[in-house]
């Protein structure tokens, strides 16, 4: 018996079991429940927790804190994961949204030797891969061990002009985009990054915003006020 059927064998022993489905469905509000309140928190724009600044969670937290829209989309992601959760059909994407969050906690509170959840978030992640297990049937065929049913594509030699035309699109389109999104960039230095003041509308506040970036410390969003600041003094 070859292990991919070993494995079939067992899956189904598993899914036919009423108090693994019982399980299943614990776990699953389990995670839900992990995730609701701490992505909503995050939404809101609310810190997570009370730590000082000094503790090694709350130096890293703090500054997670001030990476503004990413901060609230981790939130909007954990909550959406969550949800995915308690639908049935769309279990196995919401875990798969949900492991590499989670696990990417985890090893953050393993490198920071943050109590809080060195217990909560090693459990979660064997609970998104139990998940996984369970629905292995959707999955299975990711692992060498096992062989898809094979169709033969029937070959086509056309050139696809109007895919690579839409890939060079989209390749142009994004560079533009990226490039001319904003009028300020803090760069790496504050040489590099005073380098467009002398092309923004106001150089004295862009030399304000770079001060601010790369001498005062602050952060993004305290820096662009100061520049703000700065324009309105100026006119």
């Amino acid at each position: 018996m070859t292990l991919a059927v070993k494995l079939d064998a067992l899956h189904y022993r598993a899914r036919a079991n009423r108090w693994m489905r019982y399980f299943t469905t614990f776990t699953r509000l389990a995670l839900a429940a992990g995730f609701l309140p701490a992505g909503y928190v995050k939404i809101i724009g609310e810190r997570f927790t009370d730590l000082h600044n000094n503790q090694p969670m709350g130096h890293y937290l703090e500054a997670l804190h001030h990476t503004g829209y990413y901060y609230t989309f981790i939130g909007y992601a954990q909550v959406l994961a969550a949800l995915l959760l308690l639908i049935p059909r769309t279990v196995l994407l919401g875990t798969l949204l949900y492991l590499p969050i989670i696990l990417n906690i985890c090893i953050l509170s393993f490198a920071v030797r943050f109590e809080g959840s060195l217990l909560t978030a090693p459990l979660m992640v064997i609970a998104c891969i139990y998940l996984l297990c369970w629905h292995y049937e959707r999955i299975k065929y990711i692992f060498p061990f096992n062989n898809p049913p094979f169709v033969r594509p029937v070959q086509n030699s056309r050139f696809p002009k109007l895919f690579f035309a839409v890939v060079i699109a989209t390749f142009l389109a994004v560079g533009f985009t990226v490039t001319h999104l904003y009028k300020l960039m803090p760069r790496n230095t504050q040489v590099d990054c005073e380098t467009q003041c002398d092309d923004s509308e106001n150089p004295e506040a862009c030399k304000v915003f770079c001060e601010s970036i790369h001498n005062n410390g602050q952060d993004l969003d305290k820096s662009l006020k100061d520049y703000e600041r700065a324009l309105k003094q100026k006119k």
